[in-house]
């Protein structure tokens, strides 16, 4: 090897080193910055903060709030929810952030902010990473609100980031990501900030995280077609036995609008995409998802069957094998052990809060 390819591999060294070490000093500049504006936080959302500790939460501030929107339409309710207030209406929306999966940043106004001029950045605030952020506000005349709108003005606002969810516990980068966006609003709007300590953050979503993976199930069952079957009459079919719509999957509902589990095509296609033929279908119970049911199983049992008879197909376990007789009751058994444990962790299957951070 000459001389000037030892140079060069030494050269190309020492650029790889120097690279590595700006981008460690750049990252402790950004721990330190953000670590002199976070308050020690010694609350742990899991313990006392599930229901009970919400509802302390919304006395202390005087009212609750409802889910957040981007503004302009009228918001409309979610199944089991009172219906959310009207713009510059004198009450309060009943949502607010949930301590035991989110932790909020802060951001208090010097002057009021008209919501029209808060709506354009509203869209940034939806996400870090791969976590949802809820966006919560105060007008100037003291009442809460889920959704930012264009004819109030606000005192201040509150970004809700949720802890963990199926990608996993929020992230240094997710949250420096919050912040970095609370601070350009703050920038932008001549306000201060507060939220807090990181790595207590960090913590607190990775203890969720752990909580979760433990609760986290799901059972589902393979509808095996035969010869491939138009779309269009699979979809047709489904829908006279009782699915509706959701994405590009099948949603069979409970009595509260809550699904209790859902129908997809093998492919993961629309079921109105294309002309394509379908082979194989899934059915899937998402427990943490599915309202608690003593038949949460067998009643997915029932309608695949069903299907199966009006679709001339054959209804196996996720194992290939036909099930047998009895099966549903023995795993339905189980799954009230696992309801019970949802509902003891502060995570009630089917509830929003499961419903979040099993997303």
């Amino acid at each position: 090897m000459s001389d000037l390819q030892i140079g060069l591999i030494a050269l190309g060294v020492l650029l790889i080193l120097l690279v590595l070490g700006f981008n460690w000093w750049q990252d402790r500049r950004v721990r330190r910055k953000m670590q002199s504006h976070f308050p020690t936080s010694e609350q742990d959302p899991l313990l006392g903060a599930g229901t009970a500790g919400a509802a302390a939460s919304a006395t202390a501030a005087g009212a609750s709030r409802r889910e957040p929107g981007m503004g302009g339409d009228a918001p409309r309710a979610q199944p089991g929810q009172p219906a959310p207030v009207d713009p510059g209406s004198d009450a309060d929306d009943t949502e607010e952030p949930d301590p035991a999966c989110e932790v909020v940043i802060e951001i208090n106004f010097a002057e009021p902010v008209r919501g029209a001029d808060l709506l354009p950045y509203m869209q940034s605030l939806r996400h870090v990473g791969r976590k949802p952020m809820r966006v919560f506000a105060e007008t100037d005349q003291r009442r809460h609100r889920a959704r930012v709108h264009a004819g109030e003005s606000y005192a201040s606002m509150q970004l809700a980031v949720l802890l963990a969810n199926r990608s996993g516990p929020l992230t240094a980068i997710e949250w420096s990501q919050a912040w970095a966006r609370a601070q350009d609003m703050a920038e932008r709007f001549d306000a201060t900030i507060e939220g807090p300590d990181q790595q207590a953050v960090l913590e607190q979503g990775a203890r969720l995280d752990d909580t979760c993976a433990a609760l986290d199930i799901q059972v589902g069952l393979t509808l095996l077609l035969g010869a491939a079957q138009p779309a269009a009459e699979v979809l047709s079919v489904a829908r006279d036995t009782g699915f509706v719509a959701d994405g590009n999957r099948l949603a069979w509902p409970a009595e509260n609008g809550v699904t209790r589990f859902t129908l997809s095509r093998a492919d993961g296609a629309a079921f109105d995409a294309g002309m394509g033929g379908v082979e194989r279908l899934y059915l899937l119970l998402d427990v943490p998802c599915a309202p608690a049911d003593t038949r949460a199983f067998g009643r997915m049992v029932d309608v695949g069957r069903d299907l199966a008879a009006r679709l001339r197909a054959e209804l196996v376990d996720d194992q290939g094998k036909p099930l047998a007789d009895g099966s549903e009751t023995v795993i339905d058994e189980r799954l009230q052990v696992l309801f019970e444990q949802l509902e003891q962790a502060g995570l009630p299957a089917g509830s929003e809060r499961a419903q979040r951070v099993f997303a």
